[in-house]
């Protein structure tokens, strides 16, 4: 397997639960049968990944039972699969009786999944507003609402691109070489709304908007790039910097300025089966040695503590919502 495959093949453990890729313009047989091999693929992978440490024995004289680690129940935003790798693995350290479970997919579709009685006992989402929905149904705990991060988006291709993107930044989307472009579906996924803000911003939405192909979510566009399904994608920079993406291609960040800020955030979930096992994830999270794995992992730290109420820029809704007129004045995201 080629490392730009292998790349592709990692990704798609993220790329939570699958159906078809929604294209938004016609494609040629062959390239829709090698995206539809990878949707395959992705969803063969399936979406949830034990953050354990693998066997452990057990302690001499403890019953298997009483040795055994508490799960803790993770619905992820997608960004967040190699940052949560970094985390487990540090909380394992701290806390051996804890077990991460996580499910990655696009926060909207995790939101959802919640409301139709998933069994989850901790949310991360990429977008606010989904934890406001889930508060105001009573599906989390009162007053639980955090914020972990802000995400930042890039413009990601395969090392072998013939596009310059590192030198010539967005301006390579006008490109003719550039044949299909892989976001988010911004219908549910907060990164492929910050990619429609970008583009919109930067002039540049309705010449690549024929070239677009959807992912589920961010880590199943960046699998399409990744695997040769598009020529570039945009991506959360979380995706970018991990080791895999690093080796096999080059990206470019967008100016904060260009979308919504991706202000991300969770809460410990009304229906949690061990509420104090997920809060004292919650507590390393924001913790010292959490947000030091968040800034490794390309978050900004965010500027306030609690989930920001109602209003500001539209980020809920269809593709529509890339509509984005700047950050307020004084903004550190000028």
């Amino acid at each position: 397997m080629s490392g730009a495959r292998a790349a592709a093949g990692t990704l798609g453990r993220a790329a939570g639960t699958l159906g078809r890729a929604a294209f938004l313009a016609p494609v040629g047989m062959a390239a829709f049968l090698s995206l539809a091999a990878w949707t395959m693929a992705l969803a063969a992978a399936g979406c949830t990944a034990d953050r354990g440490s693998g066997p452990r024995a057990e302690a001499p004289g403890v019953s298997p039972s009483a040795a055994r680690p508490r799960p803790v129940r993770v619905a992820a935003a997608a960004d967040l699969q190699y940052a949560l790798e970094d985390l487990a693995a540090a909380f394992r350290v701290r806390r051996p009786d804890v077990r991460l479970e996580v499910t990655y997919g696009s926060s909207g579709n995790l939101a959802t999944q919640i409301e139709n009685g998933a069994p989850f006992d901790l949310f991360l989402s990429a977008d606010t507003a989904y934890l406001r929905r889930l508060a105001e149904k009573g599906l989390t705990e009162p007053g639980d609402g955090f914020l972990y991060g802000v995400g930042r988006l890039v413009l990601w291709v395969p090392r072998g691109s013939p596009l310059p993107v590192q030198r010539e930044g967005a301006a390579v989307l006008r490109s003719p070489r550039l044949r299909r472009l892989a976001i988010a579906n911004p219908r549910h996924a907060p990164y492929g709304r910050a990619a429609v803000a970008a583009l919109r911003t930067l002039g540049l939405y309705e010449q690549v908007r024929p070239k677009l192909v959807l992912g589920e979510n961010v880590a199943q566009a960046a699998a399409f790039a990744a695997g040769g399904a598009a020529d570039a994608a945009v991506v959360a920079l979380s995706l970018a910097l991990a080791p895999a993406m690093q080796a096999q291609g080059r990206f470019w960040e967008f100016p904060l300025a260009a979308y919504p800020p991706l202000e991300q955030g969770g809460a410990v979930l009304a229906r949690a089966r061990d509420p104090e096992a997920a809060r004292a994830f919650r507590s390393f999270l924001l913790g010292e040695k959490g947000r030091a794995i968040l800034k490794r992992n390309g978050f900004l730290p965010p500027r306030r503590a609690g989930v920001p109420a109602a209003g500001g820029p539209r980020t809920d809704g269809g593709e529509e919502a890339g509509l984005w007129t700047g950050p307020p004045s004084g903004s550190p995201c000028g």
